[in-house]
């Protein structure tokens, strides 16, 4: 069983301010789940299959590869600007000297 004390000091890390009733209350709490902790620990699990998710799950992936159509967007972009220099589209300076 989990001591007072130790209720105590959970409670100041985790900045909790606890009544004399809510201590006597988690104490008892997180004593049942170590209790429970210590019962699923006695369980053998020598013969259990290792998995890292419920659902066999690949990642989906598709080639990086550059795509015909940008070469095209960037050239009317280009062109639709009212100032360019070069393949450098031309702003007004948002900083003022």
């Amino acid at each position: 069983m989990i001591s007072e004390r130790d209720v105590k000091h959970i409670a100041k890390l985790a900045r909790l301010g606890l009544t004399s009733t809510e201590l006597e209350k988690f104490q008892k709490e997180l004593s049942s789940i170590l209790s429970y902790i210590e019962k699923l620990k006695e369980v053998d699990i020598s013969r259990a299959e290792i998995v890292s998710h419920s659902v066999k799950v690949g990642n989906v992936t598709r080639e990086d590869v550059a795509r015909d159509k940008k070469e095209k967007i960037e050239n009317k972009i280009i062109e639709l600007m009212p100032e360019t220099k070069g393949r450098y589209l031309k702003v007004k300076p948002i900083f003022q000297v």
